[in-house]
C-alpha cells in the first residue's frame, strides 16, 4: 500500500508526531489533493498542546484516535473520486476551504448554516501531508500566477480577520479602527481594516518588534497597552470619538476588557480570538449609555476565500509579506515550537512536502 508523510497529533497520549501513513483515496464526490503548501497556524499549536479540542470529530478520527492537522492548504488535484459534480481534472491548482459543512443536521438539509461546521484538521484529516482528501465543495481554483504559499494562508489566516472586518464588524470607510494582536491574524486584520478604507488603523501589541511590522502593514498608530496614557492616546488617535470597531485577534481576557472601554457611541467589539475564558465590561452602565454591542466571530465563509483569492490574483493584496519562512514537512514539530515561542517573529510559517 502507498504510504506518505503526515503530521498526526494522537489524541490519547497527546502527542505530535511527522511519520508514514497510507495515501488516502478519494471517496465519492472527493479528490485526492497533491499538496504543495500548508499553513501552521495558531491553533495547531493549541491542539498540540491541549487547549483546544475537537467539537464534531468524524468517524474516522475517532476509531483512529489521530487527525492529521492543518487547515490552510494548496496544492494541485491528484486522483478524481467518482461521483463528482464539478468539472475537475488532475493538474488544477486549488486552495482548500478550511472546513465543511456537516451535510447531516436539520440545517444542512434545508440548505441553510450548518449548526455543526467540520474544521479541516480539527475533526477530520487536513493537509499536513503529502496528499489529502477535499469534498469538492471545499475545492477553491486558483489561477497560475498566485504561488501556492500565499494561497495556502488564505483559508483562516486571511479569510477569518477579513471575515471578521467586513462581515461581524461591518467596518466602513472613514470608521476608527482597533486592532489587538499583530500576529498571524492581527497582521492582516490590520492590512484588511486599511482595505476597506477605515481610519485610523490603530494596532495595539505588547511587543515592539510587532508594533513596528503593525506599522509596516499599514497601521496608522501603534499603541503599547501597558502604557498609562493609553486610553488618552486611543482619544488623541481618534479625534475623541473613540473606536467604531475593535477586534480581539488575541483572545485574551484583559485585551477584551482594555477594548471595551475606548469604544465610541455604537461601537462594536468583535471577539475573533479564541479563549474559554469569561469576558468582563468593567463599566456596564457605560457600555449600555454609549450602545455598544459584543459580537462573537469564527472563521469565515467559502465566499470570502473566493474574494480574496480575487483580491490577492488582481494585485489588490499582497501576501507575500505574510510568509515568513518555508520549512520541510518532516520538521514540522520543530515549525510549531517556533511559532509557540515567536522565533523569528513570526506571521505564517509553511510547511513544503
Amino acid at each position: 500500500m502507498p504510504t506518505m508523510l503526515a503530521g498526526r497529533l494522537h489524541l490519547d497520549t497527546q502527542t505530535f508526531a511527522v511519520e508514514e501513513v497510507a495515501i488516502p483515496v478519494p471517496g465519492p464526490g472527493e479528490v485526492l489533493v497533491e499538496v504543495r503548501a500548508a499553513g501552521v497556524c495558531l491553533s495547531d499549536v493549541h491542539l498540540i498542546d491541549g487547549s483546544l479540542s475537537s467539537s464534531f470529530p468524524v468517524d474516522e478520527v475517532v476509531r483512529s484516535r489521530a487527525v492529521t492537522l492543518g487547515h490552510e492548504v494548496a496544492g494541485v488535484v491528484h486522483t478524481l473520486g467518482p461521483d463528482l459534480m464539478g468539472d475537475w481534472a488532475p493538474g488544477m491548482r486549488v486552495a482548500l476551504q478550511a472546513g465543511q459543512a456537516c451535510g447531516q443536521c436539520d440545517d444542512c438539509m434545508r440548505r441553510s448554516s450548518c449548526r455543526m461546521p467540520l474544521t479541516r484538521g480539527v475533526d477530520y484529516d487536513g493537509g499536513w501531508a503529502e496528499y489529502a482528501i477535499a469534498r469538492e465543495d471545499t475545492l477553491a481554483p486558483i489561477p497560475d500566477h498566485l504561488p501556492f504559499d500565499q494561497a495556502a494562508i488564505i483559508p483562516d489566516a486571511v479569510s477569518t480577520p477579513y471575515a471578521a472586518i467586513v462581515e461581524t464588524g461591518a467596518v466602513r470607510p472613514a470608521q476608527a479602527v482597533g486592532i489587538w494582536g499583530a500576529g498571524g491574524l492581527g497582521a492582516h486584520g490590520i492590512r484588511l481594516a486599511r482595505l476597506a478604507g477605515a481610519t485610523p488603523v490603530i494596532a495595539i501589541d505588547p511587543l515592539p518588534k510587532a508594533r513596528e511590522r503593525a506599522l509596516a502593514f499599514g497601521a496608522d498608530f501603534t499603541l503599547d497597552p501597558a502604557a498609562a496614557d493609553f486610553a488618552a492616546a486611543v482619544d488623541l488617535a481618534t479625534g475623541g470619538r473613540g473606536l467604531d470597531a475593535a477586534f480581539d485577534f488575541a483572545g485574551v481576557p484583559v485585551v477584551r476588557e482594555q477594548a471595551a472601554a475606548v469604544l465610541g457611541p455604537g461601537g462594536v467589539l468583535v471577539l475573533a480570538g479564541l479563549t474559554p475564558k469569561p469576558l468582563t465590561v468593567t463599566d456596564s452602565t457605560e457600555f449600555c449609555f454609549r450602545g455598544n454591542q459584543i459580537r462573537g466571530h469564527y472563521g469565515s465563509g467559502p465566499e470570502h476565500v473566493t474574494q480574496l483569492i480575487g483580491l490577492a490574483s488582481t494585485g489588490r493584496l499582497d501576501l507575500a509579506p505574510s510568509i515568513t519562512a518555508h520549512i520541510p514537512l518532516a520538521e514540522a514539530a520543530d515549525a510549531v515550537s517556533r511559532l509557540e515561542k515567536k522565533i523569528g517573529d513570526p506571521i505564517r510559517f509553511v510547511l513544503t512536502p
